[in-house]
């Protein structure tokens, strides 16, 4: 990795834990959904992480509304597609391997249990293990994604076994209450410990994002921003969408000397597959 590389930028559209209550232009119908992540795709964004809602903004896990995301976004962009396995709080982990079977070209692999808010996430080892064998099976690149630190460990035991291998690519989730904080030293630890080749991209929540978004770029790493991680476009002002979140990620990238990253740049540096097909 080289700083000169271009600048991944990744746009988180809804999540599972934020609400319209805090920010009522949270996408949350597939069609808004749809439409954000074009709106993202044309502001920068090369890569679009999907996780979908109920109209009323509850999280589901209705397989028909992860294919019509994945139909209409790729009808009209050349986006990369990342699809939760992450799901939400209290959702049967079998079933958070279903949009495997969509066959994306990248899905979040959560490295590990911890405390996340007041629930706790549950990722022990064995599940982790079948977890990485779907992948597999699917042939989908995993986002190592990793709260804390050793999350980084239990994905280098598991490229160890043989369960995961490169190219690698790592997301920090920097600022979750239980996780490790948002903050230049966390940041700098967290990729220092990272094997050769690897890429990386820096998630900040809430006030964290800016900050970690700006450190990545100046280190030569990637970002991810969008509203599943933050409402605020800045102290006291909501965000207006997830498009304008990219612009400033964009707008930054390109002010700190690096071109931003397009869908093509996104697979060569990544080493994706391209494409995506739906069943």
């Amino acid at each position: 990795m080289a700083v000169s590389d271009p600048c991944i930028i990744s746009v988180a559209i809804t999540g599972s834990g934020t609400t319209l209550a805090q920010n009522p232009n949270l996408p949350c119908t597939p069609e808004q959904i749809a439409t954000s992540a074009i709106e993202s795709w044309n502001a920068g964004a090369a890569i679009a992480h999907i996780h979908v809602r109920e109209a009323d903004g509850k999280p589901t896990h209705n397989m028909d509304y992860f294919r019509e995301i994945v139909e209409r976004v790729s009808s009209e962009t050349d986006m990369v597609l990342n699809l939760t396995t992450g799901g939400y709080t209290g959702l049967d982990p079998h079933l958070r391997l279903e949009p495997l079977t969509l066959e994306p070209e990248l899905a979040s692999f959560d490295a590990g249990t911890m405390n996340f808010g007041e629930g706790v996430f549950m990722n022990p080892p064995s599940f982790l293990r079948e977890m990485a064998a779907s992948f597999n099976e699917y042939n989908v690149r995993p986002e190592l994604e990793c709260f804390d630190v050793g999350m980084i460990y239990n994905c280098l035991n598991l490229i160890n076994e043989g369960l995961i291998d490169g190219p690698l690519w790592w997301q920090f989730v920097l600022g979750v209450r239980g996780g490790a904080p948002a903050t230049p030293k966390m940041l700098l630890h967290m990729v220092e410990l990272l094997p050769e080749g690897s890429q990386w991209s820096a998630i900040g929540l809430g006030r964290g994002q800016l900050p970690m978004n700006t450190m990545a770029i100046i280190m030569g790493g990637h970002v991810r921003t969008g509203m599943e991680d933050n409402v605020y476009y800045r102290y006291g002002e909501l965000a207006t969408s997830n498009a304008q979140l990219v612009e400033r990620c964009a707008r930054l990238t390109r002010e700190l000397g690096r071109e931003v990253a397009t869908p093509a740049d996104a697979r060569r540096i990544l080493g994706l597959k391209g494409g995506i097909g739906v069943r």
